[in-house]
């Protein structure tokens, strides 16, 4: 590993003590402060200084903790230490396990990493062969040897990475991912990205637009068409961007044809809310507020799950924990681009409405709410049961509806392309 990913992975561990040493002082001064309530007036000398001990161990003990964590990350930085980049990629991109638990780790606490400049927070990047593609026009040309003129971007969701996309059907048979298909059956190049899915969906939806706009410009062919596929969070940010990239007037926008969403809760996601529900009922009392603290401590971006929030506007000047409350503004789609949806639930009708596919309700990635409705046509999506939310990564019914609204009448008038199915991204 090079230094500065030793250093940070100690300020990661630092900063997960710190969290853990808030939650114990938090109930202990909640459960402490409930007895000398209980005791009455009497009680207040004992109280302060009860009160004054506490606070100063704790804060002993998280200095000291924190500081031999960052200490120890030094001592390991210098003997152990490899500053050769190219060394690092082989260690890294050679073992999905360890790209997966990064991408778990930005998903929950990314925002934080961010902020901290810890060298483990992802940035938003092209990856092919499971290494990142730098933005020119050489490495460009030499990722994609065999570009075409129609390009699938594939955006991941919550806490994966661009490997999800090669899931394995649970139905036992052998199918390769949607983008190596779609390069085969209707001659698109798929891109595949990775990024931090622990910042607001709005920061990763305009640096997707800045990407895009910047590869449609390196792109070793003219770039004819355009079409963005979305799981869960990914197909959030495919919107956000398109709203960025119009708002912008950025070019590539105009060559967008399809977006489709595979169960993206544009109305939010039930699991996320029921946490919002829980750490603010645990605020209420003084021995549980640590564990609200705790739940409190989730990225910004799964916080954007609850109600489907897509623009800075939704989040800004806001309390990020306060009670349901729905601020999410309306985003129109692309007028040049036909949106797409694909709902599921993971069990009959009446269940699966309550339920969905575990984590996004059939309601809520269709678009159909209440008190609002994103305008997707019933035409241009699909509705499954018996599908658990990851069975949208790689399923034979969905690849099916993508060939036929990706591929329209000139599905038929294109030949297969040069490069052969690959077992890896």
């Amino acid at each position: 590993m090079q230094r500065h990913e030793i250093r940070s992975l100690a300020d990661l561990a630092g900063e997960g003590t710190r969290v853990l040493t808030t939650l114990v002082r938090d109930m202990h001064s909640g459960i402490a402060g409930r007895v000398f309530d209980a005791v009455g007036p009497a009680s207040r000398p004992v109280q302060v200084i009860h009160d004054t001990t506490a606070a100063i161990t704790y804060q002993v003990v998280d200095a000291a903790v924190r500081g031999s964590l960052r200490g120890a990350g030094a001592v390991a930085a210098e003997a152990w230490g490899n500053d050769d980049p190219e060394a690092v990629q082989e260690t890294v991109q050679a073992h999905p396990a360890t790209s997966g638990a990064i991408a778990a780790v930005n998903g929950i606490y990314g925002d934080e990493l961010a902020n901290r400049r810890n060298g483990f927070a992802l940035t938003m990047q092209i990856h092919r062969h499971r290494r990142p593609v730098a933005m020119t026009a050489d490495a460009i040309a030499t990722a994609f040897p065999a570009a075409t003129g129609r390009i699938v971007v594939f955006v991941h969701g919550w806490c994966l990475s661009e490997l999800s996309w090669w899931r394995r059907p649970r139905t036992g048979d052998i199918h390769h991912p949607y983008g190596i298909r779609l390069r085969t059956d209707l001659g698109f190049t798929p891109v595949y990205l990775r990024y931090n899915t622990g910042l607001h969906i709005s920061q990763n939806g305009q640096s997707l637009a800045d990407l895009l706009n910047r590869l449609q410009r390196l792109w070793p062919v003219e770039v004819e068409e355009v079409a963005l596929v979305g799981h869960s969070m990914g197909g959030l940010v495919a919107r956000s961007a398109c709203h960025y990239g119009l708002r912008h007037r950025q070019p590539w926008t105009g060559n967008v044809r399809h977006v489709v969403c595979l169960g993206s809760p544009h109305l939010g996601a039930e699991l996320e809310k029921g946490v919002n529900v829980a750490s603010w009922a645990l605020a209420r009392l003084p021995e549980t507020r640590g564990l609200a603290y705790f739940l409190n401590r989730r990225s910004a971006g799964v916080k954007d799950l609850r109600f489907g929030a897509l623009l800075d506007e939704d989040w800004r000047d806001c309390d990020p924990d306060e009670f349901l409350q729905d601020r999410c503004n309306e985003v129109p789609f692309l007028p040049d681009a036909v949106h797409h949806f694909v709902a599921t639930s993971a069990a009959p009708r009446a269940v699966g409405l309550l339920v969905g596919d575990s984590l996004v309700r059939p309601r809520s990635a269709a678009g159909r709410g209440r008190s609002r409705h994103v305008p997707f046509e019933s035409a241009h999506g699909l509705t499954l049961t018996g599908l658990h939310h990851f069975d949208l990564l790689n399923h034979p019914s969905i690849y099916e509806k993508l060939l036929e609204w990706l591929g329209g009448a000139i599905a038929s008038a294109l030949s297969p392309a040069p490069d052969p199915p690959r077992s890896e991204p």
